[in-house]
């Protein structure tokens, strides 16, 4: 069974950082392509970051270019989102799935593997 669990959210003050993983089980995330999205309280679900499956190539949404970077771990099987600078605005449930980042960069929000996985909580607040 294909399945990405995300993990590594939690509370911070403003100004700090977590590190957000995006783990694998019944598929290899080396060459897939995988995006980072969240939901804020009340919005909807939108693509903050992406890696590409085949160049490696990255994307950043606007709101967090600059102070999240998302890489993989090919060792543990996983994508992980490094996010630095947290702001009150970057709270919200984060979950990780797969999308073309030429979807995720117009505001699409889907996921290939037809469900999300659970999300991880990340709260910014002083």
């Amino acid at each position: 069974q294909v399945q990405l669990v995300e993990s590594g959210g939690g509370s911070v003050q403003p100004g700090g950082s977590l590190t957000l993983s995006c783990a694998a089980s019944g598929v290899n995330l080396a060459t897939l392509t995988i995006g980072w999205f969240r939901q804020r309280p009340g919005g909807e679900r939108e693509g903050v970051a992406c890696i590409d499956g085949r160049t490696a190539s990255t994307y950043y949404a606007a709101s967090v270019k600059g102070r999240f970077t998302i890489s993989r771990d090919n060792s543990k099987n996983a994508v992980t989102l490094q996010m630095n600078g947290l702001k009150t605005d970057d709270t919200g449930m984060y979950y990780c799935a797969p999308e073309p980042c030429d979807q995720l960069r117009v505001g699409i929000v889907e996921t290939a593997f037809g469900s999300w996985g659970p999300g991880t909580q990340v709260t910014v607040s002083s």
